[in-house]
């Protein structure tokens, strides 16, 4: 799958998002997405918005939360689509998941309860926000490639950043 990178010339980036795959692939490197978030900074970004599933959002929401020793005017909102979302993470991601929870400068919880389609809902919270999208997406039938259709469709002036 090929995405275009948007090309914007506002300089009134102030949030962005991240969503990306549960699982990374051999291709990944942290240092890519910490050069991202530090790119995302220099364009004024110092909100960023995780939706805290495994993967790429928790690496994404981790590097936010040590670049705050760096840049402490950054702020990592976690963003929860259900109360529990946790609960079938294995032992090591449930550890991060709580240590980003308490790390975090906000968490807004989108509904008390798993239903179908409350994924769907955190990610166009989220969309609705946002001014950039950070993505870690290499298959266009997944999660991930859907909020990516749906940011540039719905925001095509915006920028998306692709790993």
């Amino acid at each position: 799958m090929k995405y275009e990178q948007i090309k914007i010339e506002n300089s009134e980036i102030k949030t962005c998002a991240f969503t990306g795959h549960r699982e990374l692939g051999k291709d990944f490197e942290i240092s890519n997405l910490e050069r991202e978030i530090k790119n995302a900074y220099d364009l004024g970004v110092r909100i960023f918005l995780s939706g805290m599933a495994m993967g790429f959002d928790l690496v994404s929401a981790k590097c936010v939360l040590a670049l705050k020793e760096t840049y402490p005017d950054i702020k990592l909102i976690a963003c929860i689509p259900f109360y529990q979302q946790d609960k079938y993470f294995s032992d090591e991601d449930k550890k991060l998941y709580a240590e980003i929870l308490q790390k975090a400068d906000e968490q807004i919880l989108l509904s008390e309860k798993y239903y179908r389609g409350c994924l769907h809902v955190r990610n166009k919270y989220m969309e609705d926000i946002a001014d950039m999208l950070i993505t870690y997406c290499k298959k266009d039938t997944v999660g991930p490639a859907w909020t990516v259709k749906y940011f540039q469709k719905e925001y095509p002036l915006l920028k998306v950043v692709f790993l």
